[in-house]
């Protein structure tokens, strides 16, 4: 019998073969299977991993295999991870990279990158300040932040206001017709900057802050 810490990580494994699978094609029944026996076997019991016992296996065809595997990632929480899905954490290095001209506008210095924690089991990114600085609050990036460039450039936003403001000690961005803080957030698919003040209005997009 395995423990839940061996449970959590055999189901990780196989979902993360899954879902590789599923993105480079050429998907078999045998990863789709294995994983909803398994999580059968546990007592975690879905619509898809019922479809896939109860149903010949001679006739599930690809489309079927690719719902219900991702059926299937849906209901274990699948996330995938930085080294599954390395061009994620290039999507937000490049947020990074247009969020600093905003702090740079601001007459702000000091380093700013991302990084990842040793103590952080669920392998989020952090916005690094000054070398040393990271926001202690919980604003961390998970890898599918990455997986859209505005959405990444909201949350990499996010993070960078918080560590930020926490060592500076005063707020940034401020809208300065209104002399409110302002918010990241999306205007019909862009990122951009919003002033709490009525929360409807929009300074600029982010990176283009004067």
């Amino acid at each position: 019998m395995h423990s839940e810490e061996q449970a959590k990580q055999v189901v990780g494994e196989l979902s993360g073969r899954l879902h590789t699978v599923l993105r480079d094609g050429g998907l078999a029944a045998e990863p789709v299977l294995e994983l909803a026996c398994l999580l059968e076997e546990w007592g975690v019991s879905t619509p898809a991993t019922r479809e896939l016992l109860e149903r010949p296996v001679a006739r599930l065809t690809p489309a079927d295999l690719t719902r219900l595997g991702e059926s299937l990632l849906r209901d274990t929480g699948f996330e995938p991870t930085f080294a599954l899905e390395p061009r994620m954490w290039d999507v937000l290095e490049q947020a990074l990279k247009v969020v600093e001209r905003d702090v740079r506008a601001a007459g702000i210095t000091g380093t700013l990158r991302l990084v990842t924690q040793d103590w952080d089991d669920n392998g989020h990114a952090w916005v690094e300040f000054q070398g040393g600085y990271w926001s202690n609050h919980g604003t961390s990036i998970p890898p599918s932040a990455g997986s859209d460039v505005q959405g990444a450039l909201a949350c990499v936003a996010d993070a960078t206001q918080e560590v930020i403001m926490e060592l500076i000690w005063k707020v940034w961005p401020v809208c300065t017709r209104h002399d409110r803080g302002l918010r990241p957030g999306l205007d019909r698919g862009i990122a951009v900057w919003r002033c709490t003040g009525d929360g409807t209005h929009t300074v600029a997009p982010i990176g283009e802050l004067p």
